[in-house]
């Protein structure tokens, strides 16, 4: 398979299965249309009344040695049985606090609480759900833990506890834990500044962008806005990542309120950001802040308007890099990532303060969706399979769809909210998805020609 398109003055030309790309000329781009149906005599006779047949007959002798060379129709024949990770978990979402202190209106967590009880998890459900990870995580040697809630910081002292509980478990069974946290700021000071620093391989920063976009829908709980009181807090945990070359990133979250989320980015960016990412809200659509389909080509639009800005943000002052515009066109992930996606429900799941077991933080609260529990295991190993099975070449939608192996088959949440199966993806994201990724494309494509 072949995906083509014309985007930014170039003629772009992917071949799915290798992940070639390439740039051609009008009649390239016009003769692989018919290449695979039409022999060579019949493709020139077509096209002549457009380009020399001469060059016609070229231009076919060209595609047919991309294609001996499998950079061009490359045959797709992975086996969607092979690529197992057996039941193996390497990474955890470790949701340390079920409560928070914002308000955020479009908050899937319902304001921290998932649903639930507003609770904190204690140090020994946290030292067993660490001791669980490494047990199950098998010979994996480098585990990932993210500090999740609600908001973490509210339990701050058992997040320090856990990961230097995390440093005893790494000498005892010879692994090495990844921690990171996603934090929304507020309880940010110099002293959890200077720790976090310390002893995060990442940390995301949520701000949603300009003050009445953020004040909009991220308030307090006493109902004001929150950009004055966590601006400051994120500037200087992101100044000491960015000047120690440490990971981190400032995300926000656009809603029907800002689909112009291009000048939410350059907003960002002047903060002096270099690390962004915004991303669209998804949430039931009767919500007045819901995306819906009839907004999808305004947003496919902005991602064309952000990604010339982001063309030219050098030449504007600004040097940033934008989370969902980075693909790695040398290797990328791995075969059996590029298949499973995000791992939910295999390699990754999500722990309660509780100590309960679910497929991801998405899942939390869906007492459907509960596979175990940290003390007794996963007693519920159909859940796994279920996720298992949601293997990107076996949905259907996926399986002849180009951005395939850019996306890995989409959120399972999503799917499951929208849809009621995580066999089937929430097509409004793919949509979204697709323009991001063509867009990431053009931008790698631009950016070597010009030295970059």
């Amino acid at each position: 398979m072949i995906h083509k398109y014309y985007l930014n003055g170039l003629y772009i030309v992917l071949d799915v299965a290798s992940g070639t790309v390439l740039t051609v000329d009008e009649m390239t781009y016009d003769v692989l249309d018919d290449y695979k149906t039409l022999n060579k005599t019949e493709i020139v006779d077509k096209w002549a009344y457009k380009y020399h047949k001469s060059d016609i007959e070229d231009c076919f002798d060209e595609i047919k040695t991309l294609e001996d060379e499998n950079l061009l129709f490359t045959k797709d024949d992975y086996d969607p049985e092979f690529y197992q990770n057996h039941n193996l978990i390497k990474a955890m979402c470790l949701h340390v606090a079920h409560d928070c202190n914002l308000k955020c209106e479009y908050c899937f967590a319902s304001q921290g609480d998932f649903n639930g009880e507003k609770l904190l998890m204690p140090l020994e459900v946290g030292k067993k759900a660490l001791d669980f990870l490494v047990a199950a995580s098998g010979p994996r040697v480098n585990l990932e833990v993210d500090f999740f809630g609600g908001e973490p910081l509210m339990n701050y002292d058992v997040v320090k506890a856990l990961v230097a509980y995390g440093r005893e478990l790494e000498k005892k069974y010879h692994k090495k834990f990844n921690f990171t946290t996603t934090t929304n700021a507020v309880l940010l000071d110099d002293e959890k500044i200077d720790w976090l620093d310390n002893n995060m391989g990442n940390i995301v920063l949520s701000l949603d962008g300009r003050k009445e976009i953020n004040d909009r829908v991220r308030k307090t709980v006493n109902d004001k806005g929150s950009f004055d009181t966590i601006l400051p807090s994120v500037k200087k945990m992101a100044s000491r990542r960015m000047r120690e070359g440490k990971d981190y990133y400032v995300r926000g979250t656009y809603t029907k309120y800002n689909l112009d989320f291009t000048e939410d980015v350059k907003f960002l960016a002047k903060q002096g950001f270099d690390s962004i990412s915004v991303e669209p809200v998804v949430t039931e659509p009767e919500m007045p802040y819901a995306i819906l389909d009839d907004d999808v080509e305004a947003i496919k639009a902005e991602y064309d308007k952000l990604a010339l800005n982001y063309l030219n943000r050098k030449a504007d002052g600004l040097d940033y890099n934008f989370f969902h515009f980075n693909i790695d066109f040398d290797g990328g992930p791995c075969v059996y990532k590029r298949l499973s996606g995000c791992g939910a429900g295999r390699d990754y799941i999500a722990v309660t303060p509780e100590g309960d077991i679910y497929p991801c933080h998405q899942f939390v609260g869906n007492d459907e969706f509960k596979m175990g529990d940290v003390f007794d295991g996963i007693d519920k190993p159909e859940i796994r399979d279920e996720f298992a099975k949601a293997n990107m070449l076996k949905k259907e939608d996926c399986s002849t769809c180009w951005c395939r192996y850019y996306c890995g088959g989409g959120c399972h949440a999503n799917a499951y909210n929208f849809n009621k199966t995580v066999m089937e993806p929430y097509h409004t994201a793919c949509e979204i998805e697709r323009r991001r990724v063509e867009n990431a494309i053009m931008i790698h494509i631009v950016e070597g020609q010009n030295g970059k």
